[in-house]
């Protein structure tokens, strides 16, 4: 009798079956892997373009309450004795320490205040921007805006935020010669009692290795001169 050896020609050997789920798990990790990288990368142009609407927004904010100041001019305006009060319409900006880190904080008065509801306003009201520090270890820009007053400032939690995430915040101030100064007061003899025409803003936000740079420099309308020499 002759034997006759019938090949199956259905299935797979095991080494087929283990180089092919091998081969699909390269591309099931290949795909999933493209996957997540353009969601990544998705997600960190979202972040970045938030990041830039907010310092954007921000930035316009302060231009737009800079260009509304108000300043007491001469003859109205007369210096302070040594024990008056304050000038209620001084500018006055200074270097603020918070947790360790400089940062610039401004005060001044202005016609761009922003109404609380239910709460009469003036025309004029005071504003103060300061940085404080947030709950995730990071720092906040904040805008008081109250009601003029002989008052020292003091930072309140109801202060709103104007912007997150702050690095860096710097105020410079120029003189009618164009000289820049990092502090001012308005009150003081050693300014000549004088306001500055030009404040520019620098503004970062981010950390060192990622953030963003907003700065411009606004020209104040009003300008009062020197009442006395430095």
């Amino acid at each position: 009798m002759t034997n006759i050896k019938i090949q199956n020609s259905f299935g797979f050997t095991l080494l087929e079956i283990l180089i092919s789920i091998f081969i699909f798990a390269i591309v099931i990790t290949t795909v999933f892997g493209s996957y997540n990288f353009v969601l990544s990368s998705s997600e960190t142009v979202d972040k970045a373009i938030s990041s830039y609407e907010m310092g954007q927004n921000c930035l316009n904010r302060m231009i737009v309450d800079l260009e509304s100041i108000y300043v007491c001019l001469l003859p109205a305006y007369s210096p302070p004795d040594f024990d008056d009060f304050p000038d209620t319409y001084r500018i006055a900006g200074d270097i603020s320490d918070v947790d360790g880190a400089n940062f610039s904080r401004l005060r001044f008065t202005s016609l761009a205040h922003v109404p609380i509801k239910y709460k009469p306003q003036s025309k004029l009201s005071e504003i103060v921007y300061y940085v404080q520090a947030g709950n995730e270890n990071d720092f906040v820009l904040k805008r008081a805006n109250n009601m003029c007053s002989y008052k020292p400032f003091e930072e309140k939690k109801s202060d709103p935020v104007l912007c997150e995430n702050i690095k860096s915040l710097t105020f410079i101030y120029y003189d009618q010669e164009g000289a820049e100064h990092e502090n001012w007061d308005s009150d003081l003899e050693r300014f000549g009692h004088e306001t500055p025409v030009a404040i520019s803003i620098k503004l970062e936000i981010g950390n060192d290795s990622d953030f963003q740079l907003f700065e411009t420099v606004v020209a104040i309308p009003v300008h009062r001169e020197k009442t006395v020499e430095e």
